[in-house]
């Protein structure tokens, strides 16, 4: 039985593009600033959170604190007919090593850097269980 393989030059070609492509659009994404450099500071009661972002400002950027993670997206523009949200350009998703006090956590924008400030939730001793 003869099976040749199918060497359409064109399909090759366009295989090859493809694949270059998605390489030069990973490199574009990060040039274009979807992947905002982000700089972590932690110590024994907190964690800070530098996000450099210039060129935006409190009102472009949504900051979301979940139970393991905050997030941090570019805020949804809505469309030219207004009825329409379109999603972020880049979000940037940072796991958390501690759980976090939501309560004391705060966020600031100066000179296009976020600071985010997010102190360690006080740790529950061990408790005693009664039998009954």
């Amino acid at each position: 039985m003869n099976t040749m393989m199918n060497m359409d030059p064109w399909s090759f070609l366009d295989d090859m593009l493809n694949v270059g492509g998605n390489v030069f659009r990973s490199m574009r994404a990060r040039a274009t600033g979807r992947f905002p450099p982000v700089n972590v500071f932690l110590d024994d009661n907190a964690m800070i959170v530098d996000i450099q972002l210039p060129g935006k400002t409190a009102k472009t950027v949504d900051l979301t604190l979940e139970a393991q993670a905050i997030v941090v997206a570019d805020k949804p523009a809505p469309a030219e007919d207004g009825k329409t949200v379109h999603s972020p350009a880049w979000s940037r998703r940072i796991e958390l090593p501690f759980r976090v006090d939501a309560a004391k956590a705060n966020a600031k924008f100066e000179n296009g850097i976020l600071r985010i400030e997010l102190p360690k939730a006080e740790a529950e001793g061990v408790k005693k269980i009664a039998i009954a």
